[in-house]
């Protein structure tokens, strides 16, 4: 037996036996939560743009409605559209932030 197969860590596991361990942990987690393929790439670039456009559609659809029922010197229209896609890009931005995390934090689990 080697060296570096000798050191014993705090759980009295070898070297070995832990990179072992570890790999067979990191097999069955890749079972449990297979690598996402392209179709989910491309669906999740369509949900961030669907966070974008509802927000602005409702912001156009809600300003016309007040400009014709409530009609007045500024444009309502524009105002709620661009409130909506502010909105929408928060939205966004929120959504990508957060699987930045997740992803970061996968990645971390897999060094650990």
């Amino acid at each position: 037996m080697s060296e570096k197969a000798k050191i014993v860590n705090r759980n009295n596991q070898t070297l070995l036996s832990w990179k072992i361990d570890l790999k067979v942990k990191h097999k069955l987690k890749a079972q449990r939560n297979p690598t996402p393929g392209i179709w989910n790439g491309l669906g999740k670039m369509g949900l961030i743009g669907w966070a974008v456009v509802i927000p602005t559609l409702l912001g156009v659809a809600l300003g016309y409605w007040i400009d014709e029922h409530y009609p007045g010197s500024q444009s309502w229209t524009l105002m709620l559209l661009f409130i909506g896609l502010i909105i929408g890009c928060f939205n966004a931005w929120h959504w990508v932030s957060n699987e930045d995390k997740d992803m970061h934090n996968d990645n971390e689990d897999k060094h650990d």
